[in-house]
């Protein structure tokens, strides 16, 4: 299989990740789902030890330096400022548009940097980076199913399924500069710090910590090893 056919391969198992979420209700549980919690691990192991040193690396070749942290604090914060804004919000359907808006284009960034990916990183870096998205993805379709119930399910899922697409899609077709890559990529890592954090600390989740800890730690040293 070619490198274009396993990005393609890999974006559609992100849309399915959406499409077939629908199945996992199980997980929605409290105190909060082992799988969760192991998938929020894997999700910030991926982020501390591929995504920040591969922003050191991007800062040499770009000279972009500070620059580069500020786009991944801005992901941070950025992200904080919708979830702030959506706990506010009078109007649920506004509260539903606004956030589903915000994840379509996380989706779209994810989608797009599969195709970077392929071209900056082997086969394996390229199959880390999809393993530790898609289960990123189950914990931000379930927060989504929870939040806003029936709306989710129907043009929900269908929005942010089409949107990974279409960032797979546009990856393929269209080769940024290295500094757009990069800043992307530095989005990427604080908006999932964010959405992880949210999703794992609030006191009514009772989330899993041995199980956090140990999909954290047991996917670094995976990360390690095939770097």
């Amino acid at each position: 299989m070619t490198e274009q056919a396993l990005v393609f391969v890999l974006g559609a198992g992100f849309a399915l990740v959406h499409l077939l979420s629908s199945r996992l209700g199980w997980l929605d549980r409290t105190p909060r789902s082992l799988w969760l919690s192991t998938a929020g691990g894997v999700s910030i192991a991926y982020v501390f030890v591929h995504l920040l040193p591969e922003l050191a690396h991007f800062s040499a070749e770009t000279e972009m330096h500070a620059g580069l942290y500020i786009a991944a604090l801005a992901g941070f914060v950025g992200f904080y400022g919708i979830e702030a804004r959506i706990r506010r919000a009078a109007d649920e359907n506004a509260a539903f548009r606004l956030h589903l808006a915000s994840y379509a284009g996380y989706n779209f960034v994810v989608g797009y940097l599969l195709d970077a990916q392929a071209r900056e990183e082997p086969v394996a870096g390229l199959l880390f980076y999809a393993f530790a998205l898609s289960l990123h993805l189950v914990i931000n379709d379930r927060a989504l199913a929870e939040r806003h119930g029936d709306r989710h399910a129907g043009s929900g899922r269908l929005t942010l399924a089409g949107a990974v697409l279409a960032g797979v899609v546009v990856g393929a077709v269209v080769e940024l500069p290295l500094p757009a890559v990069a800043a992307f990529f530095a989005l990427l890592a604080g908006s999932t710090v964010l959405t992880v954090i949210k999703e794992e600390l609030p006191q009514q989740r009772e989330s899993r910590f041995g199980a956090f800890a140990a999909g954290a730690l047991v996917y670094a040293a995976l990360l390690l090893l095939g770097l």
